[in-house]
C-alpha cells in the first residue's frame, strides 16, 4: 500500500522537490571603502593634519575619530545588520577618543591596542553555543557564502555534526590569532607611541602606529583568515557534497533589453 507520507529518518527531498526560498540578504559591504573609513584616513588625517599649524592634537584626533565613527553608524543603518568590524572600528574608536581627549599616560594606548583583539579573540570560542557564533560573522557569512543552500545539504546529509566541529577548529585558529595579535599590538604601541600625552608629536606617532600595524599585524591575520576559510571551503565541500562554487551565492544574471 503506498503512503504520500515518507517514513521518518528517510533521505531529505532532492533537489527537484520544492524548498523554503532563502531569506534576504542584507546588502553587500564595500571592503575598500571598509578599508579606507577604518583605517587609511584616520591614519592620513593623525599623521598629516594633526600640526598645531592645521587642525591640532585635539582637533587631529577628533576628525580621525569621526571617519570610522561615522561609517560605523552609517553601515548600521544601511544594512541593518551588526558587522563585527564595523563593531571592533566603533568600540577602538571610542576608547582610543576618550584616552586621547582625557591625556592618559602612553601605557593605556597600548593597553587598548592589546584588549580588543584579545577580547575578540576569547569572545570567538565563548559564543559558539550562542545563536549567533562570531566565527559565523567572521568566515561562515552570508556575505561570501550561500548559508541557506549549504544548511539544507547539511542537514540531508546528516553531517551537521561535522560542521560543528570545523566551526570548532576555525574558533580556535582564529581565536589564537587575534589573541597574538593583541599582543604585538601592545608592543608596538609601547615602542612607537612615546611622545607626551596631549601633544602633536603624539598624535603623529599614533598615526604611525596606524601605517605600522597593518604590514606587521593586519597582514598576517587576513593570511590566517584566508588559511582557515580555505580550510572551511574544502571541509563544506566534503560534509555536503558541493562543489567549491556551489558555496558561494550564484552571479546576478544580466537581463538583456530587447528595444
Amino acid at each position: 500500500m503506498n503512503h504520500d507520507a515518507s517514513p521518518a529518518g528517510s533521505p531529505a527531498p532532492t533537489d527537484s522537490a520544492p524548498q523554503a526560498p532563502a531569506p534576504p540578504r542584507p546588502p553587500q559591504e564595500n571592503v575598500w571603502i571598509n578599508l579606507a573609513c577604518n583605517a587609511i584616513l584616520p591614519g592620513v588625517v593623525l599623521t598629516q593634519l594633526s600640526k598645531e599649524s592645521r587642525l591640532g592634537p585635539i582637533w587631529g584626533l577628533v576628525v580621525a575619530l569621526a571617519i570610522p565613527l561615522v561609517y560605523g553608524v552609517y553601515d548600521l543603518l544601511k544594512r541593518k545588520t551588526w558587522n563585527v568590524f564595523s563593531i571592533i572600528g566603533l568600540v577602538g574608536t571610542l576608547v582610543t577618543g576618550g584616552l586621547g581627549l582625557m591625556k592618559l599616560d602612553n601605557f593605556w594606548f597600548a593597553a587598548k591596542a592589546a584588549a580588543i583583539p584579545v577580547v575578540l579573540g576569547l569572545a570567538i570560542p565563548m559564543t559558539l553555543k550562542t545563536r549567533q557564533p562570531l566565527i559565523k560573522a567572521l568566515l561562515y557569512n552570508d556575505q561570501v557564502l550561500d548559508t541557506h543552500r549549504i544548511g539544507l545539504a547539511l542537514a540531508a546529509r546528516n553531517t551537521v555534526a561535522g560542521f560543528d566541529a570545523l566551526l570548532r577548529w576555525a574558533s580556535w585558529v582564529m581565536a589564537a590569532t587575534f589573541c597574538g595579535s593583541g599582543v604585538i599590538n601592545f608592543v608596538l604601541a609601547r615602542w612607537i607611541v612615546v611622545a607626551p600625552p596631549g601633544t602633536s608629536e603624539q598624535t603623529a606617532q599614533i598615526g604611525k602606529l596606524h601605517w605600522v600595524e597593518w604590514p606587521i599585524v593586519t597582514l598576517p591575520m587576513m593570511a590566517v583568515m584566508l588559511f582557515a576559510l580555505f580550510r572551511l571551503l574544502k571541509g563544506l565541500e566534503e560534509l555536503t557534497g558541493l562543489k567549491n562554487d556551489e558555496l558561494f551565492h550564484p552571479a546576478p544574471t544580466k537581463t538583456s533589453k530587447q528595444g
